[in-house]
């Protein structure tokens, strides 16, 4: 994809490193594979899809000058002097004082003793040592760079053009040989870049580039984290003034130097893990050309890696960014279901049976408040005065545990009778959930937990569900202990995060179990995930906010910019033009993104992400134009817009908006008109309204029984045509348990 050479991210500052040899200033060097106009990319054949890296490859001799071999280490030889000393000895033979007798014999001794160093001398010596080191090092480096630069692009793809970003000079130069087709008088080999902005290209991978001559080129990048890491990088270094960007440039030039370096790293660093598959994501998958990454810090290309500790900066800067990523793409999904989760039963309600279902009261159904009835509990025994909760709870995992084979046996007789879209039972709640659960709801009070025992069954539709209550009234009503359906009343609110279902609580060996009732087209939404998504709505209270991009509120340039990192690094495997309407995942990550792209002030690329992803949701036979999905991404394509001043779109936009809303209001059949529009429209009917102010209520009072009747007279035909054995011998002989 993109090389990217930056002094490594170190808990000590070092002074960053020329990217040059010539250059004086400190600045990092970026090369990416862009497409060459003469060409499609991908290529027709599909070369595109699997192409191979272009490899690093030095050409050549690599037989190195002999101006380029370390200097030996001087060495101080230890100098000693020969000190000689001549002493005059006197011998006699007789041993007496006669002088006849004696003789006098020169004895000539020699000693050796070392000479102290010359301190001067050494110091002189070890620094011309250290010069010529120094001298070699830099010649082998540029030795080094020179070959690597020499052969580096040998074996780029037909069709491919490698171009280098010199953050330090500004300047974008072409780095590999023009291909056979290749429009020589266009090509674009070297430009001073002065601004640079997203192009429209509708894949979003355009650079818009303007050179110091006035003179404007796209150059449109092989995949897209080559796009997004040079249009930062160009920002950046150019010091455009976005919103975002004033803190940025508002801090001192070590500072901003220190952003741009642990910015190209983690850019890198995340690339790297890509294409050696340490991604589970992307085990398995294909390299790209995209794939040409020379990342490496600059110390690494002159030779020296990366120390242990700065790659472990690295890895632990990118563990954070991710957790903020996976914790932001979460809000999205949670949000985006409870919009789904609220136009399912916005249809539902459409339902011809679902007036019959919401006049429907419930069995010791408390509703919205706790404190309307007595709520049902598992037995009070009087043992359990003298345990303490955990051994209560034990013992009522071991009822539950018993009651379990009564319940599975309940559930096949009812989806034998009904044919469920799934039935599930169990396992038993485990004495930690039970506790848990009991703390949180009920004060730890673990007597109300009353799914100990549980099961699930997912009814095809309102019908279905009708004949499943009635079914179970007539074969085991006396077990019946509550018929919890307020959260599919209209009037009810829902479960966090938008669910709703239906609960039913039988008493079956002395304990209270609990069979989970849900409707298919709320059920298939998040499938067996739905209570991990009530559980996350609960926790962080998505109920109180509609727009999953507010949590990035208060994000800093940088961050935003790591963030978009890490979007890219999760939709590697998918690019923007081959999403298709069934990849329901990447389709989150892109909207995930799209929401970097509004507040970190890139509308463009914005508007392109949504504009694709409002065709896919179009295409999608679950969603549609007119889903609220849709409407929701028109939403965020209309501030794209306004962001680049394309108000009149935007305009057109809003108007689409409103017109789906007015449509959406004419669907409900209990729209009734104020008491001020029947003044203008009716004037004596205000007057007695005015007369009469309960008129208006009873009228509805009226309308309401009249549309339940009809509701009542609409399912007893499908009673008639899909569950005419209701009218049968309801007993359901469950196990030994007769249940009638």
């Amino acid at each position: 994809m993109i090389e990217e050479r930056a002094p490594p991210q170190s808990q000590t500052h070092q002074s960053p490193i020329p990217s040059s040899p010539n250059h004086a200033g400190a600045g990092a060097i970026l090369e990416g594979a862009f497409v060459d106009p003469a060409y499609s990319w991908p290529p027709p054949d599909g070369a595109g899809a699997n192409a191979l890296e272009i490899v690093s490859k030095t050409t050549g001799s690599t037989e190195q000058d002999d101006d380029l071999a370390y200097p030996e280490v001087p060495k101080i030889k230890a100098r000693r002097k020969v000190i000689t000393e001549t002493e005059i000895v006197t011998t006699g033979r007789c041993g007496g004082f006669l002088k006849c007798c004696r003789s006098e014999e020169a004895v000539v001794k020699t000693h050796t003793e070392t000479i102290p160093e010359d301190l001067e001398e050494k110091q002189r010596l070890r620094a011309e040592y250290l010069q010529k080191r120094d001298m070699v090092k830099k010649k082998r480096r540029e030795w080094k760079l020179k070959k690597v630069e020499e052969g580096k692009y040998n074996t780029v793809p037909e069709g491919v053009l490698v171009y280098r970003l010199d953050t330090a000079q500004k300047t974008v130069t072409l780095v590999s040989a023009p291909n056979s087709n290749t429009d020589m008088k266009n090509l674009m080999t070297e430009m001073r870049v002065v601004d640079a902005a997203p192009s429209k290209a509708s894949n979003r991978r355009g650079i818009l580039l303007t050179g110091d001559n006035g003179e404007t080129v796209e150059i449109v990048a092989c995949e897209q984290r080559t796009a997004t890491s040079w249009m930062e990088a160009l920002n950046m270094v150019l010091g455009k003034k976005s919103k975002s960007m004033r803190k940025f440039f508002s801090k001192n030039k070590k500072e901003r130097k220190e952003i741009e370096e642990q910015y190209l790293n983690l850019t890198a660093y995340s690339n790297k893990l890509i294409r050696t598959g340490a991604i589970p994501s992307h085990k398995g998958k294909n390299k790209t050309t995209g794939g040409i990454y020379y990342h490496v810090a600059q110390n690494e290309i002159h030779g020296e890696e990366l120390h242990d500790e700065e790659l472990e900066s690295i890895a632990k800067r990118r563990a954070v960014i991710k957790d903020s990523w996976d914790f932001y793409r979460m809000i999205c999904s949670l949000l985006r279901d409870r919009r789904k989760f609220d136009e399912t039963f916005r249809k539902l309600q459409m339902d011809p049976v679902y007036p019959y279902l919401n006049s429907m009261t419930g069995l010791n159904d408390p509703g919205d408040d706790a404190q309307v009835m007595e709520e049902v509990m598992q037995k009070d025994l009087p043992e359990y005065a003298q345990m303490s909760r955990t051994a209560v709870c034990k013992d009522l995992v071991r009822k539950a545990e018993e009651a379990l084979p009564s319940l599975v046996e309940i559930c096949k007789a009812l989806a034998g009778s009904l044919g469920m879209e799934e039935v599930g039972v169990g396992p038993v709640k485990e004495v930690s959930s039970a506790i848990r659960k009991a703390e949180k709801k009920y004060e730890g009070d673990v007597l109300k937990v009353k799914d100990y025992c549980r099961a699930l069954l997912v009814v095809k539709d309102l019908p279905t569900l009708l004949a499943l209550l009635e079914l179970a009234r007539d074969s085991f009503g006396p077990l019946i202990r509550r018929v919890k359906l307020s959260t599919l009343k209209s009037d009810h609110e829902s479960l966090a995060g938008g669910y709703r279902d239906c609960k039913i609580n039988i008493e079956l060996k002395n304990h209270i179990c609990e069979i989970q009732v849900h409707v298919w087209p709320m059920y298939v939404i998040c499938g067996v995930d739905g209570f991990r998504h009530y559980r996350h709505c609960l926790e962080y209270s998505t109920d109180s906010f509609d727009d999953p991009y507010d949590a990035l509120a208060n994000l800093d340039h940088k961050t935003l910019a790591e963030l978009i990192v890490m979007a890219e690094e999760a939709v590697a495997g998918m690019p923007l033009d081959n999403l298709q309407w069934y990849h329901e995942k990447y389709i989150l990550d892109y909207f995930a993104e799209v929401g970097l792209f509004l507040d970190h002030h890139i509308p463009l690329w914005a508007e392109t992400t949504l504009r694709h992803l409002i065709k896919l949701r179009c295409e999608s036979p679950d969603i549609g134009a007119d889903h609220i999905e849709t409407q929701y991404l028109y939403r965020y394509l209309e501030k794209a817009l306004r962001l680049q001043n394309k108000k009149e779109e935007a305009d057109e936009i809003k108007e689409r908006l409103a017109n789906v809303e007015i449509s959406r209001k004419k669907e409900k059949e209990n729209t009734t008109k104020s008491l001020w529009d029947a003044v203008f429209t009716d004037p004596s009917e205000a007057f007695e309204i005015i007369m009469d102010p309960n008129k208006k209520e009873r009228e509805e009072e009226t309308r309401l029984k009249k549309q339940v009747k009809a509701s009542k007279k609409a399912w007893r035909k499908i009673r008639e045509q899909r569950f005419k054995f209701l009218d049968g011998n309801n007993d359901l002989t469950v196990g030994t348990v007769s249940t009638k």
